[in-house]
């Protein structure tokens, strides 16, 4: 074990965290329901996530500005593998490994823009926690001057085997481009599979496996495919991304690899119209943009960051013993909660979102492409109003 990977866990956490390994591996059920040791614990709430779809919001901008259906389809692909490397690495850059984040309350609220800068118009994040048991995150981002609109939700189911921690994203995307006057486009996107290594040294970090789709209503698909570091070979982060007609797998347009959290190329560019063989796809390696918030003296009790205000600042700071007393605090008025309402007969009611058992956009294009193992329905959680946010 290198000083890096021993370093991960504090000197005085050590046994705790091998207790914790210890629990994790005889655990049955899904994971997301563990208490972690507070030293793992991410000072980030699961209901700010959504933020990583814009962290590079010229990107998402741009998406409107492609010159027909293709362009906009490949320009949908470059902002998305954009997303990843903030989804899904950043906080091994910033804590120094991959941390288990605030189990959000139900009800839990996240508001954040990103201004208009060179005409690439303001985008709004709306995000709710809209289900506790499971943990469930629903969000709706819009860039209005772009006719641009993303809903979605997400859900996880996780598990241990093999000394890796492996979770299955439960739920999708759903992107809209809806220009005046002209016929909406829509994008289904769906989410990755995780696998959590460096477990037993307490250095956890993220890989993306297996494969994803990027279906758009105009009959272009995107299969991504997560290949990642193995044991005896392979690059960390690696992707490969076939995009073409739907209907024509086996003829693909153009073809885009490389590593998800720095720079991929596109490889194979056969007769299409908008990429070039050996041009660069997408580059994250330049600063990415952060979301912009209400002070905390400004936000309500619900929102994120006031709600988790005195446990982030324990973590941030060190002070474990502070961050678990308040988390204690939370989760047990939320208990307390839930009791009460059960006691009335008045269960909690969403407040920016309805429950939608059958997506009809994610029917539509799922069943666009076959033979991938991806399920023909899935529920959702539609917008319903933009009262209160900031």
């Amino acid at each position: 074990m290198s000083e890096t990977e021993a370093g991960a866990v504090p000197a005085a956490q050590r046994g705790s965290w091998t207790s914790f390994v210890k629990s994790i591996a005889s655990f049955s059920g899904d994971l997301s329901s563990m208490t972690a040791p507070p030293f793992i614990l991410s000072p980030i709430s699961l209901t700010e996530f959504p933020a990583y779809w814009l962290e590079r919001p010229e990107l998402f901008a741009a998406i409107a500005d492609g010159v027909d259906a293709e362009d906009r389809a490949l320009r949908v692909l470059k902002w998305f593998i954009s997303t990843l490397k903030g989804q899904y690495t950043s906080r091994n850059e910033k804590l120094g490994s991959e941390k288990k984040p605030l189990n959000p309350v139900l009800g839990e609220l996240f508001y954040g823009t990103w201004p208009d800068k060179n005409g690439r118009g303001e985008t709004k994040l709306l995000v709710e926690q809209v289900s506790h048991h499971p943990p469930i995150t629903a969000y709706h981002i819009t860039n209005t001057s772009k006719h641009l609109t993303l809903q979605g939700h997400n859900a996880q189911k996780t598990s241990f085997a093999t000394g890796s921690i492996f979770v299955k994203q439960i739920g999708h995307a759903i992107l809209t481009y809806q220009p005046p006057g002209k016929e909406a486009e829509k994008y289904l996107i769906t989410l990755p599979k995780l696998r959590i290594d460096g477990i037993w040294y307490g250095a956890p970090y993220v890989e993306l496996t297996d494969n994803g789709y990027i279906q758009s209503s105009t009959g272009y698909l995107a299969s991504i495919e997560y290949k990642g570091k193995g044991y005896f070979s392979g690059k960390a982060h690696s992707i490969k991304a076939i995009f073409g007609p739907s209907n024509d797998a086996t003829n693909p347009t153009v073809t885009v690899e490389g590593q998800w959290d720095t720079i991929t190329k596109v490889t194979a560019a056969n007769g299409a119209k908008h990429a070039k063989s050996g041009s660069v796809f997408t580059d994250v390696t330049s600063p990415k943009e952060e979301v912009t918030v209400a002070p905390l003296d400004q936000q309500g009790e619900w929102e994120t960051r006031k709600l988790w205000e005195k446990v982030a600042a324990g973590i941030r700071g060190g002070d474990f013993e502070a961050a678990s007393k308040d988390k204690t605090r939370i989760e047990n008025e939320q208990r307390q909660r839930r009791r009460d309402e059960a006691a009335a007969g008045t269960p909690w009611q969403l407040k920016h979102f309805l429950h939608v058992d059958n997506d009809a956009d994610y029917a539509a294009l799922a069943g666009m492409f076959t033979g991938t193992g991806v399920i023909p329905t899935e529920d959702c959680y539609v917008f319903k109003s933009a009262a209160g946010s900031s």
